[in-house]
């Protein structure tokens, strides 16, 4: 039980996060984001973004391919799914394995050398996965063309218990299907894991030793401090988050293809850390989401969007304003995004969190003190 304690303040965020993804039908459906489809998206790129700030967050290296052990985790989920078993638990399960074995072997290489160099020897890891996804291993992975679902699949488990069905199945859980809303919650349901995973590790001795080595690892190797099999460590876990987002991915959608493992997917969720806030808990996930929501509904905004937006003011006026604000919605959302980023970066280098750290300084500047406490003198 002592697993599962935690202070006060840790559980009250961990409360108000739960009470959020679990409401999210809610809550996103004035924004016009309450489709099952993106909201799993939400919850997914969540949980690859709090599994990057493990090893980013806490340690402060940067890796640039991150992405190789989301397509692991993919294949590896596909694969589950046509020779064992259309339930998901094995998927995850075997995802986690096969992503943690791949990370220790990249991470053990890569880990040799720091800042920089660490950096572009990930990226050229991922890019080797890549292109070995896309042409020398297509026996495994069906290349350009995506690893998905055929009839002819032998799923051992599956017909053993019952007979084939006519069409291709759904993924599912313990018999039920995943699929909407049902598909969603099971995923919010391991982001509220993954997370409560994530704050055990912040909280941790563990987590305080990856403090110290980003704050200086050079002093702690001059301490007698062995620091090479805590980065490693947080780079496993780091990666099997990333080869669970993989394997969610896959359940929400049996398909897997190389685009997961691209260059622009592990700079995608360095983004997400960055403009939410690096080494926070909740910085990430509102990063990961509101680069989702852009990516999939800011994006859809066209120019007669725009204009009905600006229909309040005169016409000489909301027409010139109308162009120029259209250049930054529709296909030049990333445009948008970047300025935003830019922004973020400049006044806010600690991310989104600095700015509602911020806010609540303010608040409490204003507040006045409780009856009855000691209030101290200015010195004379």
């Amino acid at each position: 039980m002592e697993l599962f304690r935690m202070p006060r303040r840790d559980l009250i965020i961990f409360m108000v996060f739960a009470v959020v993804v679990l409401a999210m039908p809610i809550w996103l459906q004035p924004l016009g984001a309450a489709y099952p489809a993106l909201m799993q998206k939400f919850v997914i790129s969540a949980v690859f973004a709090i599994g990057f700030n493990i090893l980013f967050g806490l340690t402060g290296y940067l890796s640039f391919g991150h992405a190789a052990f989301l397509g692991v985790g993919s294949y590896t989920a596909v694969w589950s799914f046509k020779l064992l078993t259309m339930d998901a638990v094995p998927a995850i399960l075997f995802a986690l394995l096969v992503s943690g074995l791949f990370a220790l072997v990249i991470g053990w290489l890569s880990l040799r050398r720091s800042g920089i160099y660490f950096s572009i020897l990930t990226l050229a890891f991922a890019q080797m996965c890549y292109n070995l996804a896309y042409s020398v291993l297509t026996p495994i992975t069906n290349g350009e063309t995506s690893l998905q679902l055929t009839l002819q699949d032998p799923r051992i488990i599956d017909n053993a218990l019952a007979a084939r069905p006519a069409g291709l199945p759904s993924a599912s859980l313990f018999g039920n299907t995943l699929n909407g809303l049902q598909g969603f919650y099971f995923c919010a349901v391991v982001l509220l894991i993954a997370f409560f995973i994530t704050q055990k590790v912040f909280s941790s001795p563990f987590g305080m030793m990856l403090r110290a080595i980003k704050s200086n690892q050079t002093r702690m190797n001059y301490a007698g401090f062995d620091t090479k099999p805590y980065t490693l460590t947080a780079f496993v876990i780091s990666g099997m988050f990333a080869g669970l987002a993989g394997a969610l991915f896959v359940i929400t959608d049996p398909l897997a293809g190389t685009e997961r493992m691209q260059w622009t997917a592990s700079g995608e969720v360095v983004l997400m850390t960055i403009l939410g806030g690096v080494g926070t808990l909740v910085g990430p996930v509102l990063g990961a989401w509101l680069i989702e929501y852009f990516e999939n509904i800011f994006s859809a905004f066209n120019e007669g969007v725009v204009h009905r937006f600006f229909s309040f003011l005169p016409s000489e006026i909301a027409d010139p304003v109308a162009a120029i604000a259209s250049k930054f919605v529709g296909e030049g959302w990333q445009l948008t995004l970047g300025l935003l980023f830019v922004l973020v970066v400049v006044f806010l280098p600690g991310g989104i969190m600095e700015g509602v750290r911020r806010i609540g300084a303010l608040f409490r500047r204003g507040t006045p003190p409780k009856t009855g406490a000691m209030r101290v003198q200015p010195a004379e």
